[in-house]
C-alpha cells in the first residue's frame, strides 16, 4: 500500500534537493515564481485535483479553476481551507497575500481579491508547486474522498 499524504514528514533540505526538480525546489523552498504562460498547468483543462508537489497534500480542484488571463493556474478556492496557509508578503515593493501548503510549508503562489464569484478570490499558483491527479485515478491514488467535488459536473 502506498504511503498516504496524511503521514507526510518533511524531508531534509538535502533530500528535497535530490528528489525535486530544480524548478519545483526553487518555487516551493525558495519562494521563486515561474514565468507566466510558460508553465505546465496555466491552460490545463482536465478534471482532477492538484496536490502539493512536495507532500502530495490535496490543495485545489479543477472545478474551482478558471482562466484569469494571468498565465498561471488560478482557482477561486482551496479544496479545504485548512490545506493552505495565507501570509502577508511585503516583498517586491507591494502588499500581497502569499499562499503556502499546510503540511510541507511549500510556497505555492499568491491570493488576490479580484477573482470571480462566488468567493471573489484568485489563488494564483505556480505549476511547479503542483502535481495533477486525474479524476479517473483519484481513487487509486488515495484521493477518493474528494470525488464528491465532481458531483453535478
Amino acid at each position: 500500500m502506498k504511503a498516504s499524504w496524511k503521514d507526510f514528514v518533511k524531508p531534509s533540505e538535502a533530500e528535497l534537493r535530490r528528489s525535486l526538480s530544480s524548478s519545483c525546489f526553487a518555487v516551493t523552498q525558495e519562494d521563486s515564481t515561474e514565468k507566466a504562460f510558460q508553465n505546465e498547468f496555466w491552460d490545463h483543462k482536465e478534471d482532477g485535483i492538484y496536490v502539493d508537489a512536495v507532500s502530495k497534500e490535496p490543495l485545489f480542484c479543477s472545478v474551482h479553476k478558471f482562466d484569469s488571463g494571468s498565465g498561471w493556474p488560478s482557482f477561486t478556492q482551496a479544496i479545504e481551507p485548512d490545506r493552505i496557509r495565507e501570509k502577508v508578503d511585503l516583498s517586491s515593493g507591494m502588499r500581497r497575500v502569499e499562499v503556502r501548503s499546510s503540511l510541507a510549508d511549500s510556497h505555492l503562489g499568491h491570493m488576490f481579491e479580484d477573482g470571480p464569484p462566488p468567493t471573489g478570490r484568485r489563488y494564483c499558483i505556480n505549476s511547479a508547486a503542483l502535481l495533477f491527479v486525474p479524476k479517473e485515478k483519484m481513487e487509486d491514488e488515495g484521493y477518493g474522498e474528494y470525488l464528491s467535488l465532481f458531483q453535478g459536473t
